[in-house]
């Protein structure tokens, strides 16, 4: 989510002529709504809680068969009560790109979405930002060894010791 964010920050601040809205209308948040659906952020809020749950049941359970039982038994119920957090996370969402982009603005990168070309990006935006991410170390790492070989270069010759 965070990637798709940064890329469609990305759009508005290289877009001319975009209009902010301090207090998004009932069009932007309802076509935020929809985004939010296209890009299938729902699903993802929704894969949270199981992965919260899994990652409490050692520190719950103690490893305790008993407790273990009880426990994968109360998961159904609490799922159900997540259903709080899982609509906040939606309109919470929906709220920030409504506040970001206008109604119009919002449909159009829907409308990109629904493509098949960005269908194709959102499957392979989070390999790709992984991709760029690490080309991006692998080069400043590189960089920074280059940088301070010719700076120690540069030194040396002006007469210091290193």
């Amino acid at each position: 989510m965070f990637k798709r964010l940064t890329i469609i920050a990305a759009l508005v601040l290289l877009s001319p002529g975009i209009a902010q809205a301090q207090n998004p209308s009932p069009d932007a948040l309802q076509s935020a709504r929809a985004l939010v659906t296209t890009l299938r952020l729902t699903d993802q809020y929704q894969s949270l809680l199981p992965g919260i749950l899994f990652g409490l049941r050692p520190t719950l359970t103690q490893g305790r068969p008993e407790i273990e039982r009880d426990f994968d038994t109360l998961v159904p119920t609490v799922l159900e009560t997540y259903s709080k957090y899982y609509t906040t996370m939606i309109d919470s969402a929906a709220a920030l790109y409504a506040k970001e982009f206008t109604a119009e603005e919002l449909r159009a990168i829907e409308a990109f979405y629904r493509t098949p070309a960005g269908q194709k990006y959102a499957a392979k935006s989070r390999e790709l930002a992984d991709k760029s991410r690490q080309i991006g170390d692998d080069i400043s790492r590189k960089a920074f060894d280059d940088l301070k070989a010719r700076m120690s270069q540069l030194l040396r010759e002006k007469g210091h010791k290193l």
